[in-house]
């Protein structure tokens, strides 16, 4: 199959540090390349890939400086791509719906004779800034809503305030032969690893390690660029570390989260949010990691009370699990995920919607996808990475 992917143009793919959409973009391209299938894909030019890249400038929006809510490179990129597409042979098109500008996408998708796919990895409102929302997502329905939408969790679909067309709910998956246990010794640490926004709950994190008396290790990223992020980190987390009991070590690449999560004697997890997907969760598991998690979100899909990890309801229930994580089986919770969250079996469902929708868009319009007229037009006035 011939398979197009546009990732956002905000962080690498693969991220350097934080970014969850663009390390599961880099696991699905990387699966569907090993499953034989021939991939295209559209992103900046630090994109890591193996398969075909097209970029339209050198770098990501975020290592240029770029802050997020400018958004003139970032439609650039999705035009650029779009209008390559529309001339070029593929057999799906998959794009990923993760913040404001990706919005985008969906009236530069109108003529597109290509059947798509678009994944939700965020949230509703897209059109935000910090805390201000307004009211364009609405605007934006005559475009997206006939577009075939897949969810990263039951919880996400759920949780759509609009009548979208679902076509199906992939869970994420990772190249479960990176994160094999490596036998490292476990320290007597708890670690809190993500964005630092208050939904995400560090400040829990933090109290709930007080509360047990035992030392807390965060990791992650700071927007600096957003002023909710920067000023939740300089007034409610800052002041409370010490660097020994509670301990900032700054953003953390993949490397650093493996040995990370490799020595912590558990994670924390206290989410405020309906969070759709949680690839550290993933992650956490994989690495034969215990996790405490609030019972929120995609949370109660991934973890199995009891068995690779313990789902909360409040921060007392939290500090209560936190003196029994040695009843884990840390071996079940990497078989957990080798079984049910892998990239190959995210890859392999991608598939199946992949032909579902081809087969749906032939009903409907009579047509072959794959005409092959045009695939030269890729070649033309673009960085090739």
């Amino acid at each position: 199959m011939k398979i197009a992917q546009i990732a956002p143009p905000w962080i690498p793919v693969p991220p350097r540090n934080y970014g969850g959409t663009e390390a599961i973009i880099a696991y699905l391209v990387e699966e569907q390349i090993a499953q034989g299938h021939d991939v295209t894909l559209f992103a900046p030019g630090d994109a890591r890939t193996p398969a075909r890249h097209i970029a339209f400038y050198p770098s990501s929006l975020t290592e240029e400086g770029v802050p997020w809510p400018a958004h003139l490179k970032a439609f650039y990129h999705l035009y650029e791509a779009m209008q390559l597409i529309k001339g070029a042979d593929f057999d799906i098109v998959h794009t990923h719906l993760s913040s404001a500008a990706d919005m985008y996408l969906f009236p530069l998708m109108q003529g597109l004779r290509t059947p798509l796919v678009t994944t939700l990895h965020s949230r509703f409102p897209f059109d935000r800034v910090d805390s201000w929302v307004g009211d364009a997502d609405q605007l934006y329905l005559k475009w997206l809503a006939p577009v075939p939408v897949v969810t990263v969790s039951e919880s996400a679909r759920a949780n759509v305030p609009y009548a979208l067309n679902f076509v199906g709910v992939v869970h994420l998956g990772i190249p479960t032969e990176h994160y094999c246990p490596n036998g490292k010794e476990r320290e007597h640490f708890f670690v809190w690893l993500g964005r630092f926004v208050p939904e995400k709950g560090p400040h829990i994190a933090i109290e709930a390690a007080k509360r047990a008396q035992v030392p807390l290790v965060l990791a992650g990223t700071v927007a600096k660029d957003l002023r909710e992020s920067r000023e939740y980190f300089e007034r409610v987390i800052e002041p409370q570390l010490d660097g020994e009991r509670v301990k900032y070590i700054g953003p953390v690449n993949m490397e650093q989260k493996i040995d990370l999560l490799s020595r912590a004697h558990a994670f924390l997890n206290p989410i405020e949010w309906e969070e759709p997907g949680a690839v550290a969760i993933i992650e956490t598991m994989a690495l034969g990691c215990p996790i405490i998690s609030f019972a929120r979100g995609v949370a109660p899909e991934l973890i199995i009370h009891g068995q690779t990890g313990f789902l909360v309801h409040n921060l007392d229930e939290m500090v209560m699990y936190m003196s029994r994580i040695h009843e884990i089986d840390r071996e079940a919770a990497c078989r957990h995920v080798q079984q049910n969250l892998s990239a190959r079996a995210m890859s392999e469902k991608y598939v199946e919607i992949y032909r579902k929708v081809i087969e749906q868009r032939q009903d409907i319009v009579g047509e072959q996808p794959g005409t092959g007229e045009k695939e030269s037009d890729l070649d033309e006035g673009i960085v090739v990475g």
